[in-house]
């Protein structure tokens, strides 16, 4: 009962921030409406893999190792804020390029492994994704738990990050979402820039904190 218990707390927990918009968000959604939905369903796998090695490093205990050291933590905030900014760069700076839509084009231009992992490395690059994971896991893991349950545990993970930012990406690869994106192209890429180097350069701030 208590293994079950903390897994339902860990569910809840991780659905309500995994729908707050963020990097993975914004990434998501860009790649939906400027490619493809089947890019953005591969970036939602990415972002789904990012969250199972957060899982993993959370039951390993990543939340002592992190507070154990602080520099280490300083690093990951340094480094994941600089990721963010050279990604919000990449797409601000392709904001006039001109877009050819068809999905043909689309899937040959673009591997879909490649979106995979961009997906992860978005995810990946965010440490305070991985302090989210420690303190929901801190929180709600049972003191001891078996081996099927943390089987489980990374499974939901996995079904959880995946499942939402598949829909994002079902959502935004519609029809109606392609067409606004295409008016309003140089816009959208420099909003979406902007919102991305914004939260990298947040992260990085946030490091002196």
């Amino acid at each position: 009962m208590h293994e079950l218990m903390g897994l339902i707390g860990i569910m809840g927990a991780l659905i309500v921030g995994v729908v707050s918009p963020g990097p993975s968000f914004v990434m998501v959604a860009r790649m939906a409406v400027a490619s493809s939905r089947a890019h953005g369903i591969c970036a939602a796998l990415g972002m789904g893999l990012g969250g199972v090695v957060f899982a993993v490093a959370a039951l390993l205990g990543l939340q002592a190792v992190l507070l154990a050291v602080p520099a280490l933590y300083l690093g990951l905030k340094i480094a994941g804020g600089l990721y963010l900014c050279y990604l919000g760069f990449r797409i601000f700076g392709a904001a006039k390029a001109p877009l050819n839509v068809s999905e043909h084009a689309v899937m040959a231009s673009t591997p879909l492994r490649r979106s995979f992992w961009l997906g992860f490395a978005t995810q990946a690059s965010n440490p305070k994704t991985a302090i989210v994971y420690a303190s929901v896991f801190a929180a709600f893991l049972p003191q001891s738990f078996s081996w099927l349950f943390a089987a489980l545990l990374i499974l939901v993970v996995f079904a959880i990050e995946t499942g939402w930012y598949t829909i994002v990406a079902m959502l935004l690869s519609s029809p109606a979402p392609r067409r606004a994106y295409l008016s309003y192209k140089t816009w959208v890429d420099r909003m979406a820039g902007a919102v991305m180097m914004g939260l990298g350069l947040k992260l990085v701030a946030s490091a002196g904190d």
